[in-house]
């Protein structure tokens, strides 16, 4: 960290809405830091800068592999940013817990993004769990937005369930296809297609063209068979070649009217209040989580309970709740230490 640390809130606060990118930086930098010290420094940070966040959408987008993603999302923004928006790219990669995330990467493979003086590239880094990396990337898209940036676009780097994570932090979630559905609507997962808003058809160029507009239409067949959306807003299928640059200002009109309508049908700001909910509620189990697998005096407890469960001598169940009550008494020992006495009590 460096000499950021002796830093206090109001440099990075007054930094952060002053669009001061470096200061916005060492901030992330503090959010994604496991020193106690930092992690309060960034609450801080976040808190104050709480009432000016929230002015921006929040746009998810994930593909499967091979798909274009980068291309894609380095085209869209380039055409965005002629509009006068400020655009962050955040990428949300739990799957990678060599690398921990690669800016060099994501500023190679979006190269002219990456210099463009209104746009600010940003990778979440692949924690120890998805329920971290989220938290981070929650956090990060605050500071953002306090920072003047009213776009901000959400990648998912790694596989499975950082969809799901994206899709809970964003406003529109936009999936990225291949030409020639046929066999790849059997690999693509029901709750992911459920989740767009839109889906488009990438690399629909050259001999792909005709191929793309086949595709589209039997997406279109497929999400048919899905309920309608919440949002009552019906996702639309559309081809596109983010190399040749055809069919993206229709994806970004579509977002501005998906914007419009739901911010008129009240769905916009249901959404994201339920969001913070959620937020919150997953924010309370994982500092519990962390608590319980740090308690002083309970990890030869946990061995002996884990083995108890090998062995069959005990079943998970019962065994998490004689832990649980150890638990419980070892924090009601430590509360007690702690609660402060007032005047006239013993």
């Amino acid at each position: 960290m460096g000499r950021t640390q002796h830093k206090d809130v109001s440099y990075y606060t007054e930094g952060i809405l002053a669009g001061n990118r470096v200061v916005l930086s060492q901030a992330i930098t503090l959010v994604e830091s496991r020193l106690p010290q930092h992690q309060a420094l960034a609450q801080t940070i976040i808190e104050t800068c709480l009432p000016f966040s929230g002015k921006s959408i929040r746009v998810g987008i994930t593909g499967v592999p091979g798909v274009g993603k980068s291309t894609f999302i380095e085209a869209l923004g380039m055409k965005i940013l002629e509009e006068g928006r400020k655009m962050a790219i955040l990428a949300v990669d739990p799957s990678s817990q060599i690398s921990k995330g690669s800016i060099l990467g994501d500023k190679t493979r979006m190269a002219q993004l990456a210099v463009a003086p209104h746009a600010y590239i940003r990778p979440s880094p692949a924690g120890d769990s998805l329920g971290g990396v989220t938290r981070k990337t929650r956090e990060t898209i605050l500071l953002c937005e306090a920072a003047g940036f009213d776009l901000i676009l959400v990648e998912t780097v790694g596989v499975g369930q950082s969809e799901v994570a994206v899709h809970s932090m964003v406003d529109f979630f936009l999936l990225l296809l291949l030409p020639g559905a046929g066999d790849e609507l059997q690999g693509i997962k029901r709750g992911i297609v459920e989740m767009a808003d839109l889906i488009a058809v990438n690399k629909s160029d050259g001999d792909n063209a005709q191929k793309a507009l086949h595709s589209a239409a039997d997406y279109r067949n497929a999400l048919h068979l899905f309920p309608p959306k919440e949002s009552n807003w019906i996702p639309p299928v559309v081809t596109c070649s983010a190399i040749n640059g055809t069919g993206l200002d229709g994806i970004w009109q579509k977002i501005l009217e998906y914007q419009v309508f739901t911010q008129d049908n009240g769905f916009f700001d249901h959404q994201r209040q339920q969001q913070t909910k959620n937020w919150f509620h997953d924010s309370i189990g994982q500092l519990l989580t962390n608590q319980f697998y740090q308690s002083p005096g309970l990890q030869d407890e946990l061995s002996s309970m884990e083995q108890k469960v090998l062995n069959q001598e005990l079943s998970p169940a019962h065994a998490a709740r004689m832990l649980l009550q150890s638990f419980w008494k070892v924090q009601a020992g430590l509360w007690a230490q702690e609660k402060p006495k007032f005047k006239g009590e013993k």
